[in-house]
């Protein structure tokens, strides 16, 4: 059981000789081939509450609350959350969002009287400016791949190493800034690991029995090397190396994407 390190796990184990079966289990959401994942929905869940219950002390004090809600690569949780939560600004690592977009989405609604704000943030969520550095030093990596450049290869990852350790106070410099930008007392709040406990929603107690389910029926017919996928109300038995190494990310066109622009949440861009 687990996300996408699991099934890479599972597919070595597989290549070793081993009969293995895995299901998709992450709060992120981001396992490929599966339309969902267990675990999710009761940590969209806590995120949600969490935002309602932030509302309150945003309003009452004139406060942007910036909300870091987990997803290092993925939006999924934050996007659910944000948009069920009714976050003003949601920011994703599928987005690259500017400072200024977000700073003035803010401003605007300080003019409407609205002198509170919610910013719910993927805690993979980067600038403008940071994603272009990140690729600059992803395009680093590859020339030195293809050029069989070891000395260079190893300058790139550490690179790349220090890029990401450094994002560990991104969210609060974010606060720092929009307070900067907007002159509202500014409040981060990160979730943590509190998304990863508590009690397991329905919907997920229903998937995670769904699947296995179906899990022990492959085992009785000696079928192994397989993901089992949540498909609508079915499922399907995807070959482990069609999931292995891929990640399953918000799309520009998803329609959450395009609910969230249609209440007027601002997305950073």
């Amino acid at each position: 059981l687990g996300g996408g390190g699991t099934q890479k796990n599972a597919l070595q184990l597989k290549q070793k000789g081993l009969n293995v079966i895995t299901l998709p289990k992450t709060i992120d959401n981001d396992v490929f081939g599966t339309d969902v994942t267990f675990g999710f929905d009761t940590a969209l869940g806590i995120a949600t509450d969490a935002i309602d219950r932030l509302h309150s002390t945003a309003h009452s004090h004139h406060r942007i609350i910036v909300v870091e809600i987990m997803g290092h690569r993925a939006g999924w949780l934050a996007l659910g959350a944000g948009i069920a939560g009714g976050a003003d600004v949601i920011l994703l690592p599928e987005i690259p969002y500017s400072i200024d977009s977000v700073a003035d989405a803010i401003l605007q609604r300080m003019k409407s009287g609205k002198n509170f704000s919610i910013v719910a943030i993927a805690e993979g969520a980067v600038s403008l400016d940071e994603a272009e550095q990140m690729r600059a030093a992803q395009r680093s990596l590859q020339n030195a791949i293809d050029s069989d450049d070891k000395k260079a290869r190893k300058q790139a990852k550490e690179t790349i190493r220090l890029m990401e350790a450094g994002r560990g106070d991104h969210t609060l410099k974010l606060a720092h800034q929009l307070e900067e930008r907007t002159g509202l007392e500014t409040r981060p709040t990160i979730l943590g690991h509190l998304q990863r406990g508590g009690t397991p929603s329905a919907a997920d107690r229903l998937l995670a029995t769904r699947l296995g389910t179906v899990c022990t029926d492959l085992i009785q017919r000696g079928e192994s090397g397989v993901m089992v996928a949540a498909r609508g109300e079915d499922t399907e038995a995807m070959p482990l190396e069609d999931v292995a190494g891929r990640k399953k990310l918000v799309p520009l066109d998803h329609p959450w994407i395009e609910s969230a622009r249609r209440v007027g949440t601002n997305l950073g861009d």
